[in-house]
């Protein structure tokens, strides 16, 4: 396993960084420009996943950085259901809801398992 010497090293990191992308990509979209709201809560949910992973993991702390990868996990998921609404409302495809909506699952099962990795390490019940 490699040496994890900073947030960028992290693979829950980097998945959060290409959802966050992907999700701007998406809300550039001319058909997002209908629902300023929904762009704008999307975009948010998407940095505060990638961003929450970065703090959280500055803290040097192990029950921190498992607080917000907790935070993280939520806001990938608040990411996904977001991209329901903009499936439902017609802004996007099938196709991209399909893609952008397993990476925000990635996020979160990355998440998930680094928490349940840092609690038995802790000796904490997972």
């Amino acid at each position: 396993m490699p040496l994890i010497r900073s947030f960028e090293d992290l693979r829950a990191w980097q998945e959060a960084r290409a959802l966050r992308s992907e999700i701007y990509r998406l809300s550039r979209m001319p058909s997002f420009r209908t629902d300023p709201e929904l762009r704008s809560q999307i975009r948010r949910s998407a940095l505060s996943a990638m961003s929450n992973i970065a703090e959280g993991f500055e803290r040097n702390s192990p029950a921190q950085f498992s607080h917000f990868l907790g935070i993280a996990k939520a806001s990938a998921a608040e990411t996904r259901s977001q991209l329901y609404a903009a499936l439902d409302d017609g802004l996007i495809t099938r196709s991209e809801f399909e893609k952008a909506s397993e990476s925000a699952r990635s996020v979160s099962r990355l998440c998930g398992g680094l928490v349940s990795s840092l609690q038995r390490r802790q000796g904490l019940p997972a």
